[in-house]
């Protein structure tokens, strides 16, 4: 079969992120991948709208990203919005202008963009049952199922709205934090995910998770200069390794979490409450290590934008709205 040139955009609440991928006979042959940190849920929990600015920058992104879908040549393109745009009551602002750019934005519902993630992270795990968690800004989807030749099986696929850019809104006056605020976000994140791996009658051996919290706790853990996807993807992270670098930044000011090796300056804000996150996830689930992934709801979303493209049919049950040209 031909190849098929896709162009995939995730706007989430921190990130809005592009894949340009080749796929044949369903698989990325060739692909890059660009992420600006547009954090599009500012004060989103706390105000239930997108900010003016948010919405610029998003524009701005985006704008980007189809200049660039279009010189690579991409036959389809698919773009998704996430918790923050099932958030507020002004989205269809941040949409019009998206349409105006010649995209088909679509938000989509929790359960969906957790089967994406899981499909986008499965193919490395092929015929193992795992769970996946992807902890974003302003939601965390988790799914416990197994990739076969056969399709997907899934157990159980949930979205809870917990995120870093929501828990540091939600409970931190000032970064750095007071102990108290630190652990009154623990308690409430770990209270989100206890009944989820309580309802599990089989907890899966290995976690995998993806997202910026976990991708950044690899690179400050092993104080990577320069960032390096190769050497994160399919890396450990114990829960220690996350408790120290909870305890490394607890008491330090966003200006001085940028300044730790690994950590993007746009990313310092919210770098803290995502650890939070990740560690209380760990521990309702009695996890003592995770495996984090580069793979996430981009890869999904390529995978079924060729199926949909091809074949009309998707994996996920789902057929995304196409931009093409």
């Amino acid at each position: 079969m031909s190849t098929v040139k896709i162009a995939a955009i995730d706007l989430g609440t921190v990130s809005s992120r592009l894949l340009c991928a080749e796929m044949s006979n369903g698989q990325i042959t060739a692909s890059t991948k660009r992420t600006i940190i547009t954090d599009l849920g500012e004060r989103v929990d706390a105000a239930g709208v997108f900010a003016p600015a948010a919405i610029d920058r998003v524009v701005q992104a985006c704008a980007e990203f189809v200049r660039e879908a279009r010189e690579f040549g991409a036959q389809h393109m698919c773009c998704t919005l996430t918790s923050a745009a099932r958030d507020v009551s002004n989205g269809n602002e941040l949409l019009d202008r998206l349409r105006d750019l010649g995209l088909v934005p679509q938000v989509i519902p929790g359960e969906v963009e957790a089967r994406l993630t899981f499909y986008g992270v499965a193919h490395d795990f092929a015929g193992e049952r795992i769970a996946v968690a992807d902890s974003g800004g302003g939601s965390t989807e988790l799914v416990v199922g197994r990739a076969s030749d056969g399709g997907l099986e899934l157990d159980c696929a949930e979205s809870l709205n917990i995120g870093c850019r929501r828990v540091t809104e939600r409970f931190f006056s000032s970064v750095p934090p007071s102990a108290d605020e630190l652990d009154k976000a623990a308690a409430w994140a770990r209270a989100q995910f206890e009944p989820y791996w309580a309802g599990l009658a089989n907890r899966p051996e290995r976690l995998v998770a993806v997202g910026g919290t976990v991708t950044t706790l690899v690179a400050m853990v092993h104080e990577l200069a320069v960032y390096d996807s190769h050497f994160v993807h399919l890396r450990d992270l114990t829960i220690e390794q996350v408790e120290d670098g909870i305890d490394r930044m607890r008491s330090l000011t966003v200006e001085q979490i940028a300044q730790l090796p690994g950590i993007q300056a746009k990313r310092a804000p919210v770098i803290l409450a995502g650890a939070i996150v990740v560690r209380e996830l760990m521990r309702a689930g009695g996890y003592g290590r995770l495996t984090v992934s580069e793979n996430s709801l981009l890869a999904g979303a390529a995978a079924t934008i060729y199926e949909a493209a091809v074949s009309g049919r998707t994996a996920i049950g789902r057929i995304p709205e196409l931009s093409s040209w």
